[in-house]
């Protein structure tokens, strides 16, 4: 049993890794949503505002994403609180938590290629 426990919590340990990397990249995006507004003010015409436009879509979706990981995450918690202590440790609920990662690996890969390319735009406009 004891043995499970700490099987337990080790998954409950990535999963709030999880929704605190989720939470960060939540508010960085409305630090970078600022950031395009104050470009967007500043009327530059078509050369900074498509760009722009695309960036604001990304990070409307993005945001889409993180809601819906954080709702997998929420999901996942509650299998994990309601497992039981008796069950032989099969890796099962590790086994249903692998498309939760692999969802989390590809996102955080994503969010770091959008906010490359944003740092890049910004770095363009922002004078």
């Amino acid at each position: 049993m004891e043995t499970k426990l700490i099987y337990l919590s080790d998954l409950e340990f990535n999963l709030r890794v999880w929704k605190r990397e989720l939470k960060f990249h939540k508010e960085e995006l409305k630090k970078f949503e600022r950031q395009l507004e104050d470009i967007a003010k500043r009327n530059l015409g078509i050369d900074a505002m498509a760009p722009l436009e695309g960036f604001q879509n990304k990070i409307i979706k993005e945001r889409e994403v993180i809601d819906k990981l954080m709702q997998k995450i929420r999901i996942k918690k509650r299998a994990v609180k309601r497992a039981d202590l008796h069950e032989d440790i099969d890796g099962r609920l590790h086994r249903e938590q692998e498309p939760l990662r692999d969802d989390m690996k590809t996102y955080v890969k994503l969010h770091y290629e959008l906010k490359e390319a944003l740092m890049d735009f910004l770095t363009k406009w922002v004078r």
